[in-house]
């Protein structure tokens, strides 16, 4: 009888240590968007722009599973899949508004997604002609990632 005390008790008080240790347990929290100052990347180099500036959300391969994109409103769109999704056709002309936040896009202008014809502006200090290019050059990299 003694011992089945000694054992529910040893019981109890192991019960109770393992719920306390659970409620001190660091809780899990949704992951956060940092947001850092935009570094200027050489124009001329769409893969470089891309690496710097879109990859992050979109992932390296640009199938929207970058590292940031689980902590974003909404997953980021698949840009391997542009073409496909246009009738086999890729949308250059929309995708070069939607960079420049020309066009109506939920994820861009967001608290999460900059729209990047700004920044690009403002790092070319208002010199159009250098925004013009590095939107073509990011445009025409994202073409070369199509899914065939």
């Amino acid at each position: 009888m003694r011992v089945m005390k000694f054992i529910s008790l040893a019981a109890i008080i192991l019960l109770v240590s393992a719920f306390a240790l659970a409620q001190d347990a660091p809780t899990s929290t949704a992951p956060e968007v940092r947001h850092i100052p935009i570094t200027d990347v050489p124009s001329n180099s769409g893969k470089e722009m891309f690496k710097s500036y879109c990859a992050v959300c979109h992932g390296s391969d640009a199938k929207g599973d970058g590292p940031a994109a689980p902590a974003l409103k909404a997953m980021p769109t698949d840009l391997t899949l542009l073409a496909q999704k246009n009738g086999g056709k890729y949308p250059s002309a929309h995708v070069a508004s939607v960079i420049r936040g020309q066009a109506a896009m939920a994820s861009h202008g967001s608290q999460d997604m900059p729209i990047w014809g700004p920044l690009f502006s403002s790092m070319s200090q208002g010199h159009e002609g250098l925004v013009q290019q590095r939107t073509t050059n990011l445009v025409a990299y994202i073409e070369t990632l199509q899914a065939k």
